[in-house]
């Protein structure tokens, strides 16, 4: 039986599929992140997602977030296949949400970054400059606004809101400024700070209108990622799909603002994605076969 791989290797975990020739989805895997600048944690989460490093794969891709000079490289030494493919992360979450198909794709995980192809293959991208430079609208920095607007409240010159004292709670802190040193400390990595965007989101839901300007304000960068790759790939007046992937788009507050404002542009076929990234990768490595098979995921071992 010829076996497919595909890997999703993002900020927060990395996860594996592995297909049989007609697409059945036979294994799942999980690690820990892929974007991490120690390249020994990089190689021990790959292996623990792939699973299975002794046998040798007939087509595998690799879609990483971050650098993936080096690490192409250890996927290739860990990972035995007759084809590779080794991407960015964004290049198989847009083949996930369009199935294959031209457009736009926004992610906003730990990180953001909207990534695009058109008909005749040319590509662009827009942000994905990283947590200290960029990362707009990705659940991180809604969790960077929360916590400034903590931090506002705490020192007397910001508008009141229950953001404060659900962010000190769950940091285990005595106050916004407390907690902004623990997040400056290796107790809290950027997977971690960013997990606290639900709660900006259950606050969003209460009517907290600091926490809802917050998610307004996400959706409205992100919306501007998706309007800039659009307008380097397609004219002004051709249709172009545009979908979205990533833990932040789980909001339904910031998922409908983004949608409303995708759709401003009625040229936009705003889309739900039809696959999730790691399938996007499985697409990829039966293309990198020369195989156009579409992956099915009744996982069955």
């Amino acid at each position: 039986m010829k076996r497919f791989l595909g890997v999703d290797g993002g900020g927060s975990s990395t996860v594996a599929l592995v297909a049989d020739e007609t697409g059945r989805v036979i294994r799942e895997g999980r690690g820990g992140p892929s974007n991490v600048s120690d390249l020994g944690v990089f190689e021990k989460n790959l292996c623990e997602a792939v699973g299975d490093v002794d046998s040798e794969f007939e087509s595998a891709c690799f879609g990483f977030s971050g650098g993936i000079e080096g690490k192409g490289l250890i996927a290739r030494e860990i990972v035995r296949a007759k084809h590779y493919s080794v991407v960015h992360d964004a290049a198989i979450a847009l083949t996930g949400a369009t199935g294959g198909a031209p457009g736009v794709v926004v992610i906003a995980g730990t990180g953001s970054i909207a990534f695009g192809k058109s008909g005749e293959g040319r590509t662009a991208r827009a942000g994905g400059w990283g947590y200290a430079f960029g990362d707009e609208g990705s659940a991180y920095d809604i969790v960077r606004q929360a916590l400034r607007a903590a931090l506002r409240l705490e020192e007397g010159w910001g508008r009141a809101t229950a953001l404060h004292s659900a962010l000190i709670e769950s940091g285990g802190a005595a106050s916004a400024n407390d907690l902004l040193h623990r997040f400056y400390s290796a107790a809290f990595p950027r997977a971690r700070i960013a997990a606290l965007a639900i709660l900006v989101d259950e606050l969003a839901r209460s009517g907290d209108a600091v926490a809802i300007d917050i998610l307004n304000g996400a959706a409205q960068a992100l919306a501007a990622l998706a309007s800039a790759v659009r307008a380097q790939l397609f004219r002004a007046d051709e249709s172009a799909m545009i979908s979205y992937s990533g833990g932040a788009f789980s909001s339904s507050q910031l998922l409908e603002r983004f949608k409303m404002l995708v759709e401003l542009d009625t040229a936009n076929l705003f889309t739900t994605p039809k696959f999730l990234p790691v399938e996007g990768a499985l697409i990829e490595a039966f293309r990198a076969a020369g195989l156009d098979i579409i992956p099915r995921t009744d996982v069955s071992g």
